[in-house]
């Protein structure tokens, strides 16, 4: 989420987004929105494609049969980039939040800056897309991943367990303690004007911090989906959660649902 790269600067529609090599190639040749390395600005949809397209290089597999060869196949972990057809009858509908209205929409995308404008709306997706069954079959791997609860909390065990699940070793407990390694504190570039503070990304994932997002322990990690799904890892704690709902919610982080779930949860420990 360092990269630049939060958006692409020219227009891109849905059936482009499903198009691999084209939006690869797109991002490979387009200038950062800013100096890579030196701020976060979420990359809602891109993040997928330049860390996906870095494992096909390197594996010769695109991440949704990376992930299944390597990770949830030999685990049995119930998750997959894109949803199988012999799955399909098994996919809840996705209930989009009450829409807000034209002066709200105005109003927000006001304090937009081009690089979270292209973030967030380039192309633009809701419910009514992540319902469709082409977009389900699609390879878009930061925002068609498919899973019950039980499979999200699974795959955030390998790092709560500091990389073990059950008796099998699926990362070295260094290479699962890397994914927290913060990147520096910042205003997000993207989600900051809906922020009132500061915020740290790992590699990848947010991390707990001083705001409490995944629990009391500010080293606890996790990431939030639109409408309110949820991820976390606490390694000292040994606690990994999921968290996966229909009816959205109108927030892309912090959900009050997930927050309470979050607080119910360590108040059990």
């Amino acid at each position: 989420h360092r990269a630049g790269l939060s958006g692409l600067r020219e227009p891109h529609s849905l059936e482009q987004l499903c198009d691999w090599e084209l939006t690869v190639a797109r991002l490979a040749a387009q200038e950062p929105w800013w100096e890579p390395g030196t701020r976060s600005g979420y990359h809602a949809l891109t993040y997928g494609f330049l860390v996906g397209e870095v494992v096909r290089r390197v594996s010769g597999l695109l991440p949704g049969a990376f992930l299944e060869r390597e990770v949830t196949g030999p685990l049995g972990i119930d998750f997959t980039i894109g949803l199988p057809g012999k799955e399909a009858g098994r996919v809840a509908e996705l209930v989009h939040p009450p829409a807000a209205t034209t002066s709200e929409q105005a109003s927000v995308f006001a304090q937009l800056a081009p690089a979270a404008l292209a973030a967030l709306t380039n192309p633009p997706v809701g419910a009514a897309e992540a319902n469709t069954s082409w977009w389900r079959a699609a390879e878009i791997p930061a925002a068609n991943g498919h899973g019950t609860a039980r499979a999200v909390a699974a795959l955030y065990g390998i790092f709560a367990s500091r990389g073990s699940y059950g008796s099998r070793q699926v990362l070295s407990a260094a290479a699962a303690e890397r994914v927290r390694e913060g990147q520096g504190s910042c205003r997000d570039l993207v989600l900051g004007a809906g922020f009132a503070h500061e915020t740290e990304i790992g590699l990848g994932l947010w991390l707990s911090g001083p705001n409490g997002s995944y629990g009391p322990n500010p080293r606890a990690f996790g990431h939030d989906g639109f409408g309110g799904s949820c991820g976390l890892a606490d390694p000292e704690a040994g606690v990994s959660l999921g968290y996966v709902m229909n009816r959205m919610g109108p927030h892309i982080a912090d959900d009050p649902r997930k927050r309470a779930l979050v607080e119910a949860v360590y108040a059990a420990l």
